[in-house]
């Protein structure tokens, strides 16, 4: 099994992720080959908290061209953590 360091690769802070936080929905991208249960147990393991569910979305890599050579962007895997209602908050931002 990978560390749980591996699994997690950052946080998604966008508008609409903010937005999910205040109903304990945390957005992370996540490494591609990581399965739920893995999402699951790291942010348990890292942040301390009770996981309720885990959505994942994968993307493709995007087309793109720079001169006469082309190619894709990575792909990535995104994962929407819902924390179960008697569980704390992660903060992201310390105030």
């Amino acid at each position: 099994m990978r560390d749980h360091r591996d699994v997690l690769k950052r946080p998604v802070i966008t508008e609409r992720s903010t937005d999910l936080m205040t109903e304990k929905k945390y957005t992370f991208e996540v490494d591609v080959r990581a399965n739920k249960t893995e999402v699951k147990d790291a942010v348990e393991a890292i942040f301390g908290v009770k996981v309720e569910k885990v959505n994942i979305m994968n993307y493709k890599g995007k087309f793109r061209r720079v001169g006469r050579h082309s190619g894709l962007t990575n792909r990535r895997r995104k994962a929407i953590v819902t924390l179960k209602a008697d569980s704390k908050e992660i903060e992201f931002f310390e105030v």
